[in-house]
């Protein structure tokens, strides 16, 4: 399957409760910090939720 890179580029604070709890479960921690996910339909629908707080690519 398809892998996908994650990168948080803006910072959760200030944020609601569920977008950090996304953040979290993603990996992500710390702005610049990327992950690498298999691209699956749940991982598709959390950086859906983050959208803006995130950058993606294909890896």
């Amino acid at each position: 399957m398809a892998k996908i890179k994650v990168t948080q580029v803006k910072s959760g604070i200030k944020r609601p409760q569920n977008q950090k709890r996304t953040l979290e479960a993603l990996g992500l921690r710390k702005i610049g910090q990327v992950v690498e996910h298999e691209n699956t339909p749940a991982i598709l629908g959390m950086i859906n939720k983050v959208k803006h707080l995130v950058s993606t690519e294909e890896a």
